[in-house]
């Protein structure tokens, strides 16, 4: 048989549970604070959940054994709201794009020599026709010399051989030559004139080698690296490069379309309407704008889309080759639309919807989607100008449900006041916690 409890344990027993009731309540409150600020930064509607719960859980342990939970009405549902108005809306599309340079040579040797110096700092702008190297010249110096010295040579022959010839014409005449005598002299005389004409050719080789050992720039642009350093051995047209330039003033950006919009964007380039903008900002704060001079002659394969470029005057340097940046083109426009924010429109198992609040509750109005531009909604179907829709807080509505319209994420404080304790159980007081 079990021994009868004593009164003695009894009141043990019943001393415990008030002590176990204040560590639970503070237990919660703690989780609760921790869990309703993480919930107020982030708008999770699951913390929402999970805090209510806690809620409930600390209501029902502190209820006195055998009596009931407290009746709860239906809550109303905290949203926040946007306004449904008739408007313009541009359709847009948004892509990926490359920047390519406007020119890209690759600088070479055009003869072979040595390396002597450099005369630009890697990175920095050069011009057209500004000197970046210098070979070595002295090999095309005494090139240049040496056929200067054989023309000067050869034109003194032909002094010596025109005079034999015009004497020979002349004694020919007289019959003291013959005549073959007198071609000979006069074809002698003929070919050192060729010889002339070929060394003054050799002498504008030579002149251009010695010009050729002077590198320069073919173009306005940004130099990159020196691939080669002064010291070496270049050779000529060599297919390493010295250092490569890129023009980037202006510069262009490639990027790609469905096909499907081909018939859009052809309309708007036949109306000199195609810009695309990109998604920087000039010095004033303005958006960087171009027009698309060139749409490809081919759908690509593999991809189903069509390549697009804009030549953007880059006069801040903003873009450099080989950056991504994404484009933005309107292709058409929507005359007279029901514009709701993109936020408003829900995907449900019937097709989309929008929650309109009337009387301060929601009520579920499907709608078709004609245009989203992933910030604002085209739509057709129940929802008139000036409507309200919830933009925020769909999840913890119910069609026909109150809610609770609130507005932008203000600045509150939360004191947690534990009543109900003894004066000795009571948390030391401090500053509201403030939550922003």
């Amino acid at each position: 048989m079990n021994a009868p409890v004593s009164r003695d344990a009894t009141y043990v027993a019943d001393e415990r549970r008030p002590r176990r009731w204040i560590v639970r309540v503070i237990g919660a409150g703690v989780l609760i604070l921790i869990l309703g600020g993480y919930w107020y930064a982030s708008g999770s509607p699951q913390i929402e959940a999970l805090l209510a719960r806690v809620e409930r859980l600390a209501g029902m342990e502190s209820q006195p054994a055998g009596s009931a939970p407290p009746a709860r009405g239906a809550a109303a549902a905290p949203v926040r709201v946007g306004q449904a108005v008739r408007r313009d809306l541009d359709v847009i599309r948004r892509s990926p794009g490359t920047v390519i340079a406007n020119t890209m040579v690759q600088v070479t040797s055009q003869v072979q020599g040595i390396i002597e110096s450099e005369s630009f700092k890697e990175g920095q702008f050069v011009k057209k026709g500004e000197l970046l190297f210098q070979i070595d010249p002295r090999p095309f110096e005494a090139a240049l010399a040496q056929t200067q010295a054989q023309l000067a040579k050869d034109r003194a022959q032909l002094v010596s051989a025109q005079a034999d010839a015009d004497r020979a014409v002349a004694l020919a005449q007289r019959g003291i030559v013959s005549e073959q005598q007198r071609d000979q002299l006069v074809a002698a005389a003929k070919a050192l004139q060729a010889t002339i004409a070929s060394d003054q050719a050799a002498i504008n080789i030579a002149q251009l080698n010695l010009e050729y050992s002077q590198i320069r720039s073919p173009v306005n642009g940004k130099t990159g690296p020196v691939l080669i350093q002064p010291g070496n051995l270049v050779q000529a047209n060599s297919t390493s490069p010295i250092v490569t330039i890129a023009e980037i003033q202006p510069v262009r950006i490639s990027f790609t379309l469905p096909q499907s919009d081909l018939g859009l964007i052809l309309a708007r380039q036949r109306q000199n309407a195609l810009v695309a903008i990109a998604d920087v900002k000039d010095s004033k704060g303005n958006p960087v704008s171009a027009p698309v001079n060139f749409v490809s002659n081919a759908i690509s394969d593999k991809s189903g889309t069509v390549e697009l470029r804009a030549t953007f005057p880059n006069e801040e340097l903003t873009f450099l080759p080989g950056q991504l940046v994404n484009i933005t083109v309107v292709l058409d426009k929507i005359r007279n639309a029901v514009v709701v924010p993109h936020d408003a429109v829900n995907d449900g198992p019937n097709g989309t919807y929008v929650y309109v609040v009337g009387n301060g509750r929601a009520r579920q109005q499907p709608v078709k989607v004609v245009f989203d531009d992933s910030t604002n909604v085209a739509i057709e179907g129940g929802v008139k100008p000036g409507d309200t829709v919830i933009t925020d807080g769909q999840l913890r509505v119910n069609p026909g449900d109150p809610v609770n319209v609130q507005g932008p994420a203000p600045n509150i404080s939360i004191n947690l006041g534990l009543s109900g304790l003894d004066e000795e159980d009571q948390p030391v007081q401090s500053d509201p916690l403030q939550v922003k």
